[in-house]
């Protein structure tokens, strides 16, 4: 049972058993949607009418219902938008007590009110000074008493709100602009608030507001149809949570697809943002208009008096500006020319889009409705020029998005691209995707467009970048569902066999240069080798590293740094060598650096740790960007110590005390000469890339003596992080999925490669530590990456005497560690 049901079967009732009747008509299984809406008003409308005449009202006197509750859409948990309207004639004492016979009732159901009594003088002058006030007064509607004075009102206000409009629309339209800013959009937002945020249900009453002023209208195709299934979503949330929520948060979305018979939240989601997108379209192409229309006002007296003067007709002139065949500029919007032929010109779609995202100009609506209902279908392939069209439609940067978005609104994307339906507005669930998967690929083509001078042939790059996720719409892994699906699709817009080939090299293999520099070790030749043998050759490879930037910085924040990009320059230059004929070289070859010689050389002198800290910086990895837009990509950590067990734990877990965040680790046993006259023995020499989760670094110092007693015992590391998890409890939410841990396919011969994911958490690299020293395993390097809550730590480890883990054994050490992890 709800909480909604408990609270109302306690709940008095009031005259006419309403909040019987009310709980009764909230769960009819049979009865929902705008139906249950409207029987609720009806019958909240009834119970209001009873408590109204039982209150012996005054003469002049009306109770009248405005904003949702005027339109007749109360949801189970809205509140009750109330006017207690009088003429002024009655004792005001009366029309107080009168207040107090209907306010407090729904009070004591427990029932949300917003309530006010004025006069219509009253009523009118606060609608002039709150635009609010003036919006939910639109939708006045009278429920009791005198029918005559609300009428009378809705006229005022009615004819005020036209006549003001040219004042209170741009005010309108600045209070959802701020609204979006600051509640983001709907149709890209994991846990939306299906009210105020973008193309929620407070745009599709501005919309209907705009309609009201007679201005401008909105697109009425889908628009009724978007704002019920927003209304449905909502009235599943209400009943489900027994809140007056609208925000649909993770933890409620798969109990409100089931109140609404759907599949699962996936589905719910997908819902939510096609009716999130037909209101977010008709809200730009709305306001757009009125723009239009209201700039055309002020300038029109000014020119009918020009005109005048000269002996003109007093109308303006309609300046029509060539852009390209059958496409002009007219008013500030991409229209097509009266020659144009759609029904003739199967390429005329692509070059209306291309040329007006290369002008960084809106395509109407009517033209893009023309063109959606009349354009003669491409040939397949696709001719050159088509090809060409949508190249520059994908390069324009920022100006694609409005455009595309158009397109889409109107079918035509889908009909260019049919495996396109199958991306449309699906949600990716991952934290660290800022936007739904159909919307990421256009964002990642607008990524690329800034770095098509990177490559030899920017047009594979923004179409690889517009295709790269396109597998996402079908079961089992993306890039190689993907792969299949480019290949198709580069045919059919008429790429050669060679350049499909290379799209669907890129498509299958987007993610290999950021997942192989970030947890492979590079300074392993068999690395390198695997990825120069996927990629095949430069050019192929010049095109993934351009890619894998654009879909990193259009992912989201989390997903690209100068620390990957320092990583994934570094993968690419070694790759490049040995596509040249270069020999990787071997690392077990390697000299230690002059600085971990010094270091090794004191440790061993004094029996005790040494470390030394540094500043790390690197380049732009784009040779012509400016090179003071370099920053720093963490800090290296060189620790030199005799050999002895518990070394990885020990310093992970003093770096997790410190705030650091470990981002990768080179293990390596240093033999010193015996002329240095230092003693025997080997050296560990551990290099770490660390930066400051918050806050400055601290003192190389302090790090040394918390190891020191962290390496003796007197410091202990597990019961220190879990007293500073207890003092900083974690939010509750979702529970994380447990860990797993694999060993990874690598064809390396140095060591066998783990691979753990697993929850983000301060001491994770301590907590593998100390499993892996338990199992007598030995670290060779770890390589840590994260990306929002998760994290994917690969750590290359051998036996005691440096040989690989046969496989059973590389299998159980991956079962002990994902115990041990759990």
């Amino acid at each position: 049972m709800t909480s909604l049901e408990v609270s109302e079967e306690t709940e008095e009732s009031g005259p006419g058993g309403y909040a019987a009747a009310r709980l009764l008509l909230l769960h009819e299984k049979e009865r929902s949607g705008p139906p249950r809406r409207t029987a609720l008003a009806r019958l909240t409308d009834d119970w209001l009418s009873g408590l109204f005449a039982a209150a012996a009202p005054p003469r002049g006197v009306a109770l009248v219902a405005v904003g949702g509750y005027g339109r007749a859409e109360l949801s189970p948990r809205s509140d009750l938008d109330l006017l207690l309207l009088h003429d002024g004639s009655a004792d005001k004492a009366a029309v107080a007590a009168l207040a107090d016979r209907i306010w407090y009732p729904i009070w004591d159901l427990g029932l949300a009110l917003d309530h006010s009594v004025r006069t219509p003088a009253e009523a009118r002058a606060t609608a002039t000074e709150d635009l609010k006030v003036h919006l939910g007064l639109l939708d006045a509607r009278p429920l009791a008493g005198d029918h005559g004075l609300v009428a009378a009102l809705r006229t005022t206000v009615l004819a005020d709100w036209r006549n003001q409009a040219p004042e209170r629309l741009p005010e309108l339209d600045e209070l959802c602009r701020e609204r979006a800013e600051r509640m983001g959009e709907l149709q890209f937002l994991l846990e939306p608030d299906l009210k105020e945020a973008r193309g929620g249900l407070r745009d599709a009453q501005a919309l209907r507001a705009v309609a009201a002023s007679w201005l401008a209208d909105a697109p009425r195709e889908g628009l009724a149809d978007a704002r019920r299934r927003l209304l449905d979503a909502r009235d599943a949330l209400h009943l489900t949570t027994g809140r007056a929520t609208d925000r649909l948060a993770l933890q409620e979305q798969d109990a409100v697809a089931r109140e609404l018979g759907l599949l699962d939240a996936d589905t719910l989601l997908r819902e939510v943002y096609e009716a999130a997108r037909t209101i977010s379209y008709a809200t730009d192409v709305t306001w757009r208009e009125v723009n239009r229309v209201l700039k055309a006002r002020s300038a029109r007296p000014r020119l009918r008096s020009l005109l005048s003067g000269r002996g003109g007709t007093g109308k303006p002139p309609v300046e029509r500006t060539p852009l390209a065949e059958g496409v002009v500029e007219m008013d500030g919007e991409v229209v097509l020319a009266r020659t144009a032929r759609p029904e003739r010109d199967p390429v005329l779609p692509l070059r209306a889009a291309a040329a007006a995202a290369q002008s960084a100009l809106p395509i109407s609506l009517h033209a893009v409705r023309r063109l959606a209902a009349t354009a003669k279908p491409l040939p397949v392939p696709w001719p050159a020029e088509a090809r060409e069209e949508l190249v520059t439609l994908l390069g324009a940067g920022e100006a694609t998005v409005p455009v595309w978005e158009a397109l889409e609104a109107e079918g035509i994307v889908t009909r260019l691209l049919p495996d396109w339906e199958r991306v449309r507005c699906r949600p990716q669930r991952n934290p660290v995707h800022t936007w739904t998967v159909d919307r990421h690929l256009v964002e990642t083509a607008v990524r690329a467009s800034s770095l098509t001078r990177r490559v030899g042939r920017p047009d594979l790059l923004l179409v690889a970048a517009l295709l790269h996720d396109i597998g996402k719409g079908w079961p089992g892994d993306h890039s190689v569902a993907g792969e299949t699906i480019a290949r198709d699709l580069a045919t059919r817009i008429g790429f050669d066999r060679t350049d499909v080939t290379t799209i669907a090299t890129a498509v299958r293999h987007h993610l290999l240069l950021v997942e192989t520099a970030t947890r492979r070790d590079l300074d392993d030749p068999a690395t390198v080798r695997s990825v120069a043998t996927a990629v095949g050759t430069v050019g192929t490879l010049e095109l993934l590293h351009a890619l894998t930037e654009a879909d990193a910085l259009a992912t989201g924040p989390a997903a690209w740094s100068s620390w990957r990009a320092s990583l994934v320059a570094d993968l690419v230059k070694r790759v490049a060598g040995v596509l040249a004929g270069e020999t990787p070289p071997d690392p077990e070859a390697a000299a230690p650096s002059a600085e971990q010689e010094r270091l090794a050389i004191e440790a061993l002198r004094t029996g005790e740790p040494v470390l030394a800290l540094r500043a790390r910086s690197e380049q732009p990895v784009d040779p012509e960007a400016d090179a003071e837009g370099s920053e720093p990509v963490g800090v290296e950590l060189v620790i030199a110590l005799p050999d002895q067990p518990g070394v990885l734990p020990a310093v992970a877990g003093v770096l997790a005390l410190h705030r650091l965040t470990v981002r990768a680790a080179d293990l390596r046993a240093v033999d010193l000469p015996t002329d240095l006259g230092t003693g025997t023995g080997p050296v560990l020499v551990l290099d770490w890339r660390v930066a400051a989760e918050y806050g400055s670094l601290p003192e190389a110092a302090r790090l040394r003596a918390d190891l020191v007693r962290a390496l003796d015992g007197s410091l202990d590391i597990p019961a220190r992080l879990a007293e500073r998890e207890a003092a900083y409890p974690r939010r509750r939410g979702l529970t994380a999925p447990p860990p797993r841990v694999t060993v990874a396919a690598a064809d390396s011969r140095l060591a066998t490669v783990i691979e753990v994911r697993a929850q983000d958490a301060p001491g994770l690299l301590h907590r593998i530590g100390r499993a892996l020293e338990g199992a007598e395993v030995r670290v060779r390097s770890a390589h840590v990456s994260t990306l929002g809550a998760n994290a994917v730590d690969t750590l290359y480890v051998t036996r005691p005497d440096g040989t690989l883990l046969p496989d059973e054994e590389a299998i159980d050490l991956a079962r002990t560690l994902e115990s041990a992890l759990r």
